[in-house]
């Protein structure tokens, strides 16, 4: 990516509003700017969490592995995220695996000493910062209900529904969602097996409200996917 093509991408993202054109210069220059491909780790658990990523362009998992060796997803992030926050707010070693999704991934990766440096000058991004992680926070206690209250069927549905509202391109008065995980990576994130989703999947399908093959899903009432 050129350096023009950057610094408009920095400025799609909401934090940008509490950064001056300056500010935003400097992130580029002093950060590294990645290409990484599909599979690829970004970061990983135990390393040393010193950095904080943008992400440009492509589809990026945030994951942690139990005990017994499985995967649990609890972010899905496109392009407009940051990862890496937790160095922030004092995080020495990472808890969680960032993993691209997508054919390739690009990011820009900003050491946490120069977003520091920014905020002690901008004020104003402190707060930015503080809403942003606010949100993420309200994300996660939304995922824990959404656990604790709804059924598998629900969730599944609730995950086809928020992805294709927040990301989907309207065909007609249908959502198209064009995607890059599996059924494994949906039962990873909404905790339930690949066999329910699998089973789920084939239900909204017999019912005509949505279908789907390996890379896309339609959606053809969202109001009425239940």
């Amino acid at each position: 990516m050129q350096f023009s093509e950057i610094i408009d991408a920095l400025k799609s993202f909401p934090i940008a509003t509490c950064l001056t054109d300056d500010e935003l210069v400097q992130i580029i220059k002093s950060g590294n700017l990645k290409q990484i491909p599909k599979h690829q780790l970004i970061f990983s658990e135990g390393q040393k969490s010193n950095e904080l990523f943008f992400l440009l362009k492509g589809v990026v998992k945030i994951t942690m592995n139990t005990s017994d060796g499985r995967e649990v997803i609890k972010m899905i992030l496109h392009p407009k995220s940051i990862m890496g926050e937790h160095s922030i707010a004092g995080e020495e070693i990472r808890a969680n695996n960032a993993t691209v999704m997508t054919g390739e991934a690009t990011v820009l990766a900003v050491h946490i000493d120069v977003i520091t440096e920014i905020m002690g000058k901008n004020p104003k991004l402190a707060f930015c910062i503080i809403n942003f992680i606010g949100k993420k926070l309200k994300y996660t206690e939304e995922r824990l209900e959404s656990l604790v209250l709804k059924d598998a069927r629900e969730r599944i549905v609730q995950f086809l529904k928020v992805n294709a509202q927040s990301f989907g391109q309207a065909v007609g008065l249908e959502l198209l969602l064009k995607h890059d995980f599996t059924q494994q990576d949906i039962a990873n994130f909404t905790g339930t097996s690949r066999q329910t989703v699998t089973t789920v999947l084939n239900d909204l399908k017999k019912t005509n409200k949505i279908h789907f093959k390996r890379k896309a899903i339609l959606i053809r009432d969202i109001a009425g996917l239940v």
